[in-house]
């Protein structure tokens, strides 16, 4: 896969994490992400046994073959517009927070970056992260990716991350219970501490579960966009709760990977805490106002026009 080059964002410009200012919200801060077998959906709790049982190291080889950019290889030429009006309708089955479309959460956490005086790069993130869910276009229930039955499996298209190839840890993951399900559980070469990788091999040799994050990551380095790269990051781990979020995985991690922890962090305060029901940013109001501003942006980092999907 290509490599990034991108420059790197000063450090001064990173804020401190309790001092960002986000949409409001109905919702008190401990009332997001909810995950336990009374308070959450049936649906929620089906797409995270389904997501432990079939993300494999074999599935993720399967679709990263799927979804290749090598050699030129792509599905569909798109613009970024019409990629949203492909996402239009899709509701996300493993978010317990609200039955939002994703084309109005992403408006909401680009705005929320945007209204917080982030720089225009980390805004163009928050508007383009969840967009790898176009992946349902050229696939199916059987591999977790319809996001066409309201229904649909979506175990390859959303939901947090965990790293394939080693043991699945019980204190960081939602339903730990289902990670028994998982075939590599049984594999010695994979249900061990460290399984398939090294002390210290840093963050980017891990394979998180297969998703959105990743294939949009893939997407952005095969179209030569300028976004940095802890803009990248943000794309690429932002779903990776167990690592940002519960602290796992340490003992892979390189010393500069806490860094890049800080601005995954960073970004996830917009994603998880601008999810307003009542926040209306579509109609005329995107037409005339948001659209055209955001348009901007995509050219400025080398995504305007038709874009290898």
């Amino acid at each position: 896969m290509a490599t990034v080059t991108n420059g790197r964002a000063p450090a001064s410009m990173m804020p401190s994490i309790k001092s960002i200012q986000t949409n409001a919200s109905t919702k008190k801060e401990e009332e997001f992400r909810t995950y336990n077998n009374t308070d959450t959906s049936e649906r929620v709790i089906q797409h995270y046994k389904d997501m432990r049982t079939h993300q494999t190291v074999e599935f993720y080889k399967r679709m990263e073959d799927k979804f290749t950019f090598d050699n030129g290889a792509y599905r569909r030429l798109m613009t970024i517009e019409e990629a949203f009006k492909e996402l239009e309708n899709y509701i996300d089955a493993s978010d317990p927070d609200m039955d939002l479309p994703n084309l109005l959460h992403l408006l909401q956490t680009a705005e929320g970056i945007r209204k917080a005086d982030h720089p225009d790069w980390l805004q163009l993130v928050g508007l383009l992260h969840d967009v790898g869910k176009i992946m349902f276009l050229w696939g199916d229930g059987a591999d977790g990716l319809d996001g066409l039955s309201p229904e649909g499996k979506q175990w390859a298209l959303g939901g947090d991350t965990f790293v394939l190839g080693c043991s699945i840890p019980n204190d960081a993951v939602v339903f730990p219970e289902f990670n028994e399900l998982n075939p590599n559980m049984s594999n010695p070469k994979y249900n061990t501490e460290y399984g398939m990788y090294e002390a210290n091999c840093g963050l980017d040799e891990l394979k998180f579960a297969w998703g959105h994050d990743e294939y949009m990551y893939r997407m952005l380095v095969a179209n030569n966009c300028s976004i940095p790269r802890e803009g990248l990051d943000m794309i690429r781990y932002h779903s990776a709760y167990p690592w940002h979020d519960k602290g796992a995985y340490r003992h892979l991690m390189k010393p500069d990977d806490l860094e890049r922890k800080k601005w995954v962090q960073l970004f996830n305060k917009f994603d998880l805490y601008t999810k307003d029901g009542n926040n209306e940013l579509r109609g005329e109001k995107m037409k005339e106002q948001l659209w055209p501003y955001y348009l901007g942006l995509l050219e400025k980092y080398g995504l305007g026009g038709k874009l290898k999907w």
